[in-house]
């Protein structure tokens, strides 16, 4: 970051008030104003000025946006993402089918995304006695004169001819666009941000037990609601509620947490968007496609060994760390559980064969054969069986087992076992295809195996180092975000796209 000359001492103090709030200051349509430079708070000099994209405004997936007071907040925060230092301005929604033929991209849900709504780490600002020293480098934060990090996320429809058009269909094909500034570039050790949509379990409906005591796929019986009735303050005695592990009102991340002792007391599942970098101004951009071909959530056999998941009850502090437990096993063949390299056998059939370079996005084709079948993921909904078994289905899923690890593990066997023909412990292309014959779900095909978008309810960016899991760094913790938002949706869906993606597949 290159700086220009200090300023007198008065004017730095005078400026280190007030630029802040510009620097937030909302940017409104049609004519924002760049934000002013920013002074460094430890050398007194100012970074830069910055400049607004010229006809950003009417551009055509940002002039829609001033249409509605829901989405206004949004248009004005890509305008003052824009109008702050930047190598590229807010990604450019194109198209995926024809416009003239009424394709444009359809607009229905997106998150603000800010670094204040969780436990500061020194990922995210200073921290007295380990990184507030002048001398210290910044690594994640502190991009541009210590600029706040602030971000955008839209999700928008493709309108295709044979897909379809309501976003709440598990087949329809979404297009998320992450737009960030303030993040400085990461350079060592093959790091990344990765962005995860979160979906917060729910009390589940209640369902029928089978002539064994289980309850059917997504469900509970009526015994496990009386069981979660009676924890804590009666939170989960009501279906729909956000489940929470202690039975008290749900307790979102908050500046105030301290982990792992005081943190919130939700169950999230995290469905990755992919890993990426920031750019020269230390503005990060990603693209990521939603449909039910990358749908799929981590393995939960990680969670115990990722840093944030407690031992043996939900309600006790998470020790993996203070155990020596971080990472203790590789996460790097795919089947039933962690540590699968050291089997020689195994790894030969389902390792990254450099004949055949495993490669999770070989979804699609009509010979089978050619699909890819190592994925270490599963289908989202799947997911959400296991901690539904985990944690909800204290009566109908093995009652006597009450370590929480072993729920876990257990739980996660189980999910797989009803989508798993080949009984190899890994849920291929082919098994795990929206369109494939299944018993479990009533439509007669997987369908309800995949969560849609609007349930997942908030969504966070994490800095993340190369450990070899595929879970959030410290998951299920805050410890390593960056970034968190909360969804915003149910407004009238919005025509927001400009030009058409040259292939649109």
């Amino acid at each position: 970051m290159r700086l220009i000359h200090a300023r007198p001492k008065a004017t730095v103090i005078a400026m280190l008030v007030l630029l802040p709030a510009l620097a937030d200051a909302q940017q409104v349509c049609p004519s924002p104003t760049p934000v002013p430079p920013q002074v460094d708070p430890d050398s007194g000099a100012t970074c830069h000025p910055s400049m607004c994209t010229p006809n950003l405004c009417a551009r055509g997936d940002i002039a829609p946006l001033s249409s509605l007071a829901a989405t206004r907040p949004l248009q004005d925060r890509l305008v003052l993402l824009d109008c702050s230092p930047h190598s590229i301005g807010p990604l450019q929604i194109f198209a995926e089918a024809d416009p003239a033929a009424g394709g444009k991209s359809q607009l229905f849900q997106y998150y603000l995304l800010d670094s204040r709504s969780f436990q500061p780490s020194v990922l995210t600002t200073k921290i007295a006695g380990i990184n507030d020293d002048p001398s210290t480098m910044r690594t994640s934060w502190g991009g541009n004169c210590n600029l706040s990090t602030l971000g955008a996320v839209r999700l928008a429809l493709e309108p295709k001819p044979e897909l379809p058009t309501d976003p709440d269909d598990p087949r329809a094909f979404i297009d998320i666009f992450t737009d960030i500034r303030g993040l400085f570039v990461i350079n060592n050790e093959s790091g990344w941000y990765e962005g995860w949509m979160i979906s917060d379990l729910r009390v589940a409906p209640v369902g029928a037990a089978d002539k064994h005591g289980h309850a059917p796929f997504g469900t509970i019986t009526r015994d496990d609601l009386k069981l979660l009735a009676a924890m804590g303050g009666g939170n989960d005695a009501t279906v729909g509620n956000f489940f929470t592990v202690d039975g008290n009102a749900p307790r979102f991340p908050s500046p105030s947490d301290h982990f792992p002792d005081r943190v919130t007391n939700l169950v999230p599942l995290q469905l990755s968007m992919g890993a990426y970098n920031s750019l020269q101004q230390s503005d990060a951009h990603n693209y990521w496609e939603f449909n039910y071909t990358t749908n799929w959530i981590h393995p939960a056999y990680e969670l115990p060994f990722a840093g944030g998941f407690p031992d043996h009850r939900a309600t006790e502090p998470a020790d993996t760390y203070r155990d020596g437990e971080l990472l203790r096993f590789a996460s790097v063949v795919p089947g039933l559980g962690i540590g699968l390299n050291l089997d020689r056998r195994r790894a030969v059939l389902f390792g990254d064969n450099p004949d055949r370079p495993r490669d999770p996005d070989l979804f699609d084709s009509e010979v089978d054969a050619q699909r890819e079948f190592r994925e270490r993921f599963i289908p989202s909904a799947l997911a959400r069986e296991v901690v539904l078994s985990t944690f909800e289905r204290l009566a109908s899923f093995e009652p006597w087992e009450h370590d929480l690890t072993r729920r876990l593990d257990h739980a996660y066997k189980a999910a797989v076992a009803l989508v798993d023909t080949n009984h190899d412990g890994i849920i291929s292309a082919v098994e795990g295809d929206i369109d494939t014959k299944s018993s479990v779900c009533p439509q007669g095909d997987n369908t309800c195996l995949f969560l849609v978008p609007r349930q997942f309810d908030r969504f966070a960016v994490t800095r993340e180092i190369n450990d070899g899991f595929l879970a959030p760094r410290f998951a299920p913790s805050t410890r390593g975000w960056v970034l968190a938002g909360t969804i915003v949706t149910g407004f009238p869906v919005l025509q927001t796209s400009e030009g058409r993606d040259s292939d649109d597949r």
